[in-house]
């Protein structure tokens, strides 16, 4: 049996609820909207950045040389094999970098203390580190360069922070 103005009551509440759920379903979009970077983050502009803290800066000599490399193991640490390396002002023991990715995916970091601001990492006369350096997920390096697999680093997303310790000769 069907009573009189139920129908009506009931399309008159559905209508502020529709509204209040097309309302709802909006706020997340909204809230996931992308965070700017900060200033100074450095290499070609794109909607992903990552920053870089670096701890175990010796001094604030010249700056610290932040390398990004793609996700193939043919081109780390190899001449022009970068996409781009970053420089910023060293700062006594923790220095901040920013540097944009091309987009959201997995590359390895490579970081050095440039103290003379010269734009190479000096070597010693045999070979070995004379400045200070560090990769992405700060590897064992005790017996030489560390592996690629051992530096790869996701950034699904903009913002994120890594964590790389310096060290020295």
């Amino acid at each position: 049996m069907k009573l009189p103005g139920r129908s009506i009551a009931a399309a008159s509440l559905a209508a502020p609820l529709l509204i209040a759920t097309a309302a709802l379903s909006a706020a997340p979009a909204a809230a996931e909207a992308q965070p700017a970077p900060p200033p100074g983050c450095s290499g070609p502009a794109s909607a992903t950045w990552l920053n870089v803290t670096v701890s175990g800066v010796r001094n604030g000599n010249g700056v610290i040389a932040v390398t990004l490399y793609a996700d193939d193991s043919s081109k780390f640490l190899v001449k022009r094999g970068s996409l781009y390396v970053g420089r910023t002002d060293a700062a006594t023991g923790v220095t901040r970098a920013c540097i944009f990715v091309p987009k959201p995916g997995v590359y390895a970091l490579a970081l050095y203390h440039d103290e003379n601001s010269d734009g190479k990492f000096d070597r010693t006369g045999v070979g070995l580190p004379a400045e200070g350096y560090g990769f992405s997920n700060n590897p064992a390096t005790l017996a030489g360069l560390p592996t690629f697999k051992s530096v790869r680093l996701a950034v699904p997303k903009s913002g994120l922070t890594t964590r790389v310790t310096m060290k020295y000769p």
